[in-house]
């Protein structure tokens, strides 16, 4: 056993898949710390110390984390949210004699569509066209500022898209199949900066005690090279369609409230868990005020691909994890195959009318 880990964000899908991982390893002792209780509710199969604890709230961290040598930090929100629990979670840490916190940042910090050549070193703007971006890149600056006043160690990742079971990647793309509402830009033919959960939190292991982590960043992704359609036409295959009879969608006319919103993955989640029925008339709302009063009643429409899913359908750029797997030791766990299959079989298991 390698002490206590507290994992922040444990309702989450990253942070429930690492709760499963790293409780069922042997080598921690798992808390979960959620801000409702009812979110505990796939962790309590392992009878865990679990703890509910709003994530901006530092006095109620601090109890959740003591006796914790380690605090995973994978709470997800909106950009203010995400902004406002670095603070607390830190000085939080701090104060429970915590020893390293490892922060779940994203890819995005660098874009959507990263230049060529695009990696750790590469300078971040937090004056990109998508908010949650511009929250990630404040996040990672405002901890790196705190490590520098602090005693509680930093290690920051950077994951691409991650997918697999539970994955809104893979669930919101499924619904959007069966509602007869997906689409991909130009064909999904651009690179998916794509990393298989399991990998993810195996990174996540090596980063709570590797010496060299501290007060660095580090790129995660896959080992392969893969398309938006590699990843995608098996979960299409087998709900029995074809990526071939998708719609090339119309690229969205308006980057304001609407885009902002889109960018808001809770909200994204939230809308994933209404009924089939609101879900479908929301969309149909949504397409409505995308087209405008011009189209109105002229038949069938395009889908409206969002400023987000135009800039990663087009992505050229595999990101590198070289400096992970040498500092850390990353090297995936779970081969790209092995992750589709696994994903192909939660979709039946969660109840997708899978036909093969």
């Amino acid at each position: 056993m390698m002490g206590r880990i507290a994992i922040l964000g444990a309702g989450g899908f990253i942070g429930n898949r690492a709760v499963e991982m790293l409780a069922l390893g042997g080598q921690y002792d798992v808390r979960p710390v959620v801000r409702k209780a009812q979110s505990l509710a796939l962790a309590s199969r392992f009878a865990l110390d679990g703890r509910v604890a709003d994530g901006c709230d530092q006095i109620a961290l601090e109890a959740a984390f003591t006796g914790c040598s380690g605090v995973i930090h994978a709470m997800a929100g909106d950009p203010a949210t995400i902004i406002g629990a670095i603070e607390p979670a830190y000085r939080a840490a701090e104060a429970a004699g915590v020893k390293r916190l490892v922060y779940l940042s994203s890819a995005s910090v660098h874009g959507q569509s990263p230049a060529a050549g695009t990696d750790e070193l590469s300078v971040l703007s937090d004056r990109q066209n998508i908010a949650y971006n511009n929250a990630k890149v404040r996040a990672e600056r405002r901890l790196l500022e705190l490590r520098q006043e602090g005693k509680v160690e930093v290690a920051i990742l950077r994951p691409g898209i991650v997918h697999g079971p539970r994955s809104s990647w893979i669930g919101g793309f499924a619904d959007e199949l069966l509602a007869g509402e997906a689409y991909l830009v130009d064909g999904g033919r651009g690179i998916c900066n794509g990393i298989y959960v399991d990998n993810l939190v195996h990174a996540i292991t090596l980063a709570l005690k590797s010496d060299a982590a501290d007060g660095e960043a580090y790129l995660l992704g896959d080992a392969e090279t893969y398309s938006w359609a590699d990843l995608l036409a098996p979960v299409a295959g087998a709900l029995g369609r074809s990526l071939d009879d998708l719609p090339e969608p119309g690229m969205e006319r308006r980057h304001g409230l609407v885009s902002r919103l889109q960018g808001v993955r809770p909200l994204r989640r939230v809308v994933r868990s209404l009924p089939r029925p609101l879900k479908a008339a929301l969309r149909a709302g949504y397409r409505e005020l995308m087209a405008g009063p011009a189209q109105a009643g002229s038949g069938p429409r395009r889908p409206v691909a969002s400023l987000e899913r135009s800039l990663l359908h087009r992505c050229a750029w595999k990101l590198p994890h070289d400096k992970a797997a040498s500092e850390l030791g990353y090297a995936p766990i779970v081969d790209f195959a092995e992750a589709q299959r696994r994903t192909l079989g939660w979709l039946g298991f969660a109840g997708y009318p899978v036909v093969s």
